[in-house]
């Protein structure tokens, strides 16, 4: 990384300042409250410096992926500019830790703020603080070093392609890949979306395999066996500590839960149709709109579900199967803040949810918002 020769990317991502925060609205759990956390409602780039800018003065660009990650920071990727931006959650300042604003892809790199990404949709850290770029247009997951900030690629060969199971991954082809996740024994979990498949990396041996899916645009049997059950559209993945990953179906307009240990595909929300139905009720018997993002929730044992055509984000309880709206009216627009269910959104697509508080990339309102009162 440019001019940080004695600092390690880890230690550069965390440079902040002291002033400005973040508000925390104490409030009672029925009065639900949303409030921006970064971007102005304009697209744009604002050089910020190793300090940073206020976040909610600053414009952010189609923010896509996000993620609490090194510091209990929020990061989060932007689609169209390649960049990974970093919110420090006390100070409320952003600054940019990869990517140089242009489209492009290149195999090796040692400075992640000159490096271009090519449309990165998902970002995650891993224990050690590496850093993990799923990239749709270099058909490839990118990785960050926490210690020398050296980015290599990971998965995907950068042209797209269906092939390389049983081999090493980055021999693998890969065809615009939009999400990944870390599985409870490190193994990264990889939305092979063009290809229509669900594809697994061995966090031991580098070796790349096909976890369900068929290559068919086929919905899936409500409960199925992975192997050799056709995928329809798989978007995005998240993954809870007992084992279990949670598949959403963008083509498919359904959430199936994956036991990878078991060797089994369970629909347990959505039912394949298209449209905006079901709240209040059982999450099995719902519908969706081309839904892009989920994330998994400790703090309630819930899914929280980026519908992303409704622009809505819906939250489905493991406990007892119910589905229900918490940001969003189902129209398309820009807030206002406020009360989350007045507060309109413009195709969101990721979710992730820290010590209560769920974050949103309203992307193309080109907003990061949160929601706090929900737990």
């Amino acid at each position: 990384m440019a001019n940080t020769t004695r600092r390690s990317f880890l230690q550069t991502a965390a440079i902040t300042s002291a002033a400005f925060s973040i508000p925390r609205i104490a409030i009672a759990q029925q009065n639900w409250e949303v409030y921006t956390v970064a971007g102005t409602g304009l697209a744009g780039y604002e050089y910020e410096g190793r300090q940073g800018l206020i976040a909610t003065e600053t414009p952010v660009n189609n923010p896509y992926g996000v993620v609490i990650g090194p510091g209990d920071d929020l990061y989060f990727c932007e689609v169209d500019t390649g960049r990974t931006r970093r919110l420090n959650l006390t100070t409320n300042r952003l600054t940019t830790i990869a990517g140089n604003g242009e489209t492009g892809y290149v195999h090796e790199s040692r400075r992640p703020l000159e490096t271009s990404f090519n449309a990165p949709h998902e970002i995650r850290w891993d224990e050690q603080g590496n850093l993990y770029i799923v990239e749709r247009d270099s058909h490839s997951v990118r990785r960050i070093a926490a210690q020398t900030g050296l980015v290599t690629t990971l998965a995907g060969n950068g042209e797209p392609g269906d092939g390389g199971d049983g081999r090493s991954a980055v021999l693998s082809q890969l065809n615009r890949p939009h999400s990944i996740a870390f599985d409870s024994n490190g193994n990264l979990l990889i939305c092979d979306i063009g290809n229509h498949r669900l594809r697994i990396v061995e966090r031991e041996t580098g070796i790349i395999r096909t976890l369900s899916g068929t290559g068919e645009r086929i919905r899936p049997p409500d409960v199925a066996p992975l192997e050799g059950t056709p995928l329809f559209g798989p978007r995005s993945i998240d993954t809870d500590p007992s084992g279990n990953a949670y598949l959403v179906l963008r083509e498919g307009n359904a959430i199936y839960q994956v036991d990878i240990e078991g060797n089994q595909l369970q629909r347990i929300a959505g039912t394949g149709d298209q449209g905006y139905t079901g709240d209040g009720g059982p999450a099995i018997n719902c519908t969706f709109n081309g839904p892009k993002g989920i994330a998994y929730s400790r703090q309630d044992h819930c899914l929280y579900i980026v519908d992303t055509e409704n622009h809505v984000i819906r939250r489905m309880s493991l406990a007892t199967g119910i589905i229900d709206t918490v940001l969003g009216n189902g129209e398309r627009g820009d807030g206002p803040d406020g009360d989350p269910l007045n507060c309109m959104t413009d195709r969101p697509h990721g979710v992730c949810v820290h010590e209560g508080i769920v974050y949103v990339t309203d992307s193309e309102s080109h907003r990061v918002r949160a929601i706090s009162g929900l737990m």
